[in-house]
């Protein structure tokens, strides 16, 4: 596994905040697609929902790892 920069907690929640106010904006492309029963758009949203909890996952998994590594730091 490659050594990577960590985000701070702030930074982290503060993505996760704009994540999920991005998934407003796919229920309602959703909600559109499916009355306009628009097949494409309906197909676009669906990604775009994976996507926001794919990211979501990530950033929970970060969470994880900042807790575990302040708790190991704080051990020794």
């Amino acid at each position: 596994m490659s050594k990577r920069k960590q985000k701070s907690k702030s930074s982290t929640y503060l993505s996760i905040g704009t994540t999920l106010f991005g998934a407003i904006s796919v229920v309602r492309q959703l909600r559109e697609a499916r009355v306009e029963q628009d097949r494409l758009r309906l197909a676009d949203a669906v990604v775009s929902a994976a996507a926001i909890v794919t990211g979501v996952a990530l950033l929970a998994r970060d969470i994880r790892r900042m807790n575990h590594d302040a708790q190991a730091s704080s051990e020794r």
